[in-house]
């Protein structure tokens, strides 16, 4: 019924630019008419391109949802909160069919952000909100959407996997109601989770993803969020001995669970647990050494949910007290680029792999062995030789205008709220990518303006075109969009435009009148 009405939409608006070139044809068109008729032509264009889109091999990839997933809901509250720590039961969990299983991430996200309010509450009041300044939380809560974007066009590349292996290769028929299969799938995937986050540490190729999620130097709720694109698409397999036994339906729930549970312990504020807790647990204390780079903190406690598989395979290492860990890599970042985050260390990794000296068998274990490795050194991980730690450590904080902070909170807002409109029409490819390559420019240039490596010209002129831009295109989304939030989205950006307009104008006027007077 939806597709149906919105193809009634298309085929009106498409009528409607018809009657108005036909209408006009022999008159002569004023400068406004012809910005309407232009305007009036593109969105038919962008219509019957989104019509063909919609039965493309793309569109044919997109999960079969019921209506109800597919529209933004909130979860009870009660729900919600009980997700974060896992106190979830078989019943409320289990699902018929994997298409029927909802977005758990995407509910958990209202939670994500009080917790995280709440967190710089608590912090503010005990006068160490510096711990968690806005530009650094601004780019992990990117790093967040950048890594959602990939699965609003279809469901993610494990449980893809997954139901193909269940449905060609299984072993066994395991009813999906069992509450034995719902605590086995439980265990199971945090059990390859544990391997698959050990390898993100101990393989080269996969850590070059997943070093983005340790890039920031700070640990709170967002840093939880600063999550990698590529990294699903290099682990996948590790999952895949599951599927032989266990039903998808349930792989595809925990495997969300487990990430969720894994939220709340990124903080410095809560303190260490009961012992009970922490030898079964994974616990912020835990995690708090996991995300460290003091020489006792690399590559240990990989667990997801329990702490009890790295007590088992000898990586665990609890927190000390009299040394706390400084977090961060072990080489800190100096930018804030989103897009560099997520793909510098790749580049590093391609142009180290070419140099002509290296033996294919060098080239490889670059590849296949730890990060510290380096030919010629024996140990597999590397020789475990770290940069020292200079104190006191004084973390990334680019010096920026009041003005320009807020600037950025806004327009960061204004791209949260267009992932949420696209999580609502997953149906419309077109749709989809063209609000990702806005959502991904804007974050881009949110991040750009919050460390200023540039200055004030290059970066007005950025800005005027990304918000001119994407001006115009809120203007075409009158199908889409009602009437007051396009209004609001134009006037937003239009005045963003104006502003930068005048801005790199008067950088120009100051950089010539200095010129002048060096003259």
């Amino acid at each position: 019924g939806r597709t149906q009405s919105h193809r009634q939409k298309q085929t009106e608006v498409c009528n409607r630019a018809r009657r108005l070139i036909s209408s006009r044809a022999d008159k002569e068109l004023s400068a406004v008419d012809k910005i309407r008729q232009l305007k009036a032509l593109s969105t038919c264009y962008l219509a019957k391109l989104d019509n063909l889109c919609a039965f493309s091999p793309m569109a044919a990839n997109i999960s079969t949802r019921d209506a109800w997933l597919m529209d933004p809901h909130l979860v009870d509250p009660v729900i919600g909160v009980r997700r974060l720590l896992y106190l979830v039961t078989p019943a409320e969990t289990t699902f018929e069919a994997v298409n029927s299983v909802p977005n758990l991430i995407d509910e958990s996200v209202p939670y994500f952000l009080l917790l995280i309010g709440l967190e710089y509450a608590i912090l503010t009041l005990k006068g160490r909100n510096k711990s968690m300044p806005i530009n650094d939380s601004l780019i992990s809560l990117t790093m967040g959407i950048f890594s959602q974007l990939p699965l609003l066009f279809t469901r993610s590349v494990e449980v893809s996997v997954y139901l193909w292996i269940w449905e060609n290769c299984r072993l066994v028929d395991i009813p999906v109601e069992s509450t034995l299969a719902w605590f086995a799938t439980l265990m199971g995937v945090d059990f390859c989770f544990y391997w698959v986050h050990r390898a993100t540490h101990e393989v080269n190729l996969i850590w070059a993803s997943h070093q983005v999620h340790h890039s920031s130097e700070r640990f709170n709720l967002t840093t939880a969020l600063r999550q990698p694109v590529l990294q699903r698409y290099l682990v996948w397999i590790l999952y895949t001995p599951l599927a032989l036994i266990l039903p998808p339906q349930l792989f595809a729930t925990h495997l969300q669970l487990n990430m969720i549970y894994q939220f709340w312990i990124h903080t410095e504020t809560i303190p260490k647990l009961p012992e009970p807790i922490e030898f079964v647990f994974n616990t912020p204390s835990h995690h708090r050494v996991h995300h460290g780079r003091n020489a006792y903190c690399i590559d240990r406690n990989y667990g997801g949910v329990f702490i009890l598989f790295d007590r088992l395979f000898g990586t665990f290492r609890a927190e000390r007290d009299n040394e706390p860990p400084v977090f961060g890599l072990v080489t800190p970042e100096s930018q804030f680029d989103p897009l560099s985050l997520q793909l510098d260390h790749l580049k590093q990794l391609a142009q180290s792999v070419r140099l002509p000296y290296l033996s294919w068998t060098d080239r490889l274990k670059l590849l296949v062995y730890g990060p510290s490795w380096q030919p010629g050194t024996a140990a597999r991980l590397g020789p475990g030789i770290y940069p020292e730690i200079r104190y006191p450590v004084r973390p990334l904080n680019p010096r920026v205008p009041s003005w320009t902070t807020a600037y950025a909170t806004v327009h960061f807002i204004a791209a949260l709220a267009g992932y949420g409109f696209l999580t609502a029409h997953r149906s419309q490819p077109l749709l989809l990518l063209v609000g990702c390559a806005v959502i991904v420019w804007a974050l881009t240039g949110v991040a750009r303006t919050l460390e200023d490596r540039v200055g004030l010209e290059l970066t007005a002129k950025r800005e005027l075109l990304r918000c001119s831009v994407t001006a115009a295109v809120c203007a075409l989304m009158q199908p889409w969009l009602c009437a007051i939030s396009r209004s609001l989205l134009i006037a937003l950006y239009s005045a963003s435009a104006a502003m930068w307009l005048g801005l790199g104008t008067q950088s120009c006027f100051l950089a010539l009148a200095s010129s002048e007077k060096i003259y």
